[in-house]
């Protein structure tokens, strides 16, 4: 690996742990507007017997909005972040989330792709923690 591969990935950890910071404070304040920020348009989320394909962003607000009972006594979060692979327009991102107040731990898959300047999840899918 030449020294500018692991300049570059580096780059990329760094763009997915800023990411999932601004994430993990839009989840705390259950704000489902910051987190709809964070998608892009359009995106798929997929879990067990259920695949979501985003068409908009209302439509992730919604979901999002839903969803804030099961982290119900959750104060802290926290992501640990491992890029496993990365180009210049795209981040997959293995994120173990572990949260206090007995909320269970989770672990998804993001795909991040480039939106313009910003990144954005296009993909999202859980897996065995």
């Amino acid at each position: 690996m030449s020294h500018g591969s692991v300049e570059t990935m580096h780059e990329y950890e760094t763009i997915a742990r800023e990411f999932f910071d601004t994430y993990t404070r839009g989840l705390l304040d259950r704000d489902a507007t910051v987190i709809a920020g964070h998608y892009a348009v359009p995106a798929l989320i997929v879990f067990p017997e259920q695949a979501i394909a985003v068409s908009g962003a209302s439509q992730t607000e919604e979901f999002f909005a839903s969803a804030f009972g099961q982290y119900d006594g959750a104060s802290t979060a926290e992501a640990a972040v491992e890029v496993v692979a990365a180009t210049r327009y795209s981040i997959w991102a293995d994120v173990r989330w572990s949260y206090d107040g007995g909320v269970p731990d989770e672990r998804h898959m993001y795909q991040l792709v480039l939106d313009g300047e910003d990144w954005k999840i296009a993909v999202l899918t859980p897996l065995d923690v």
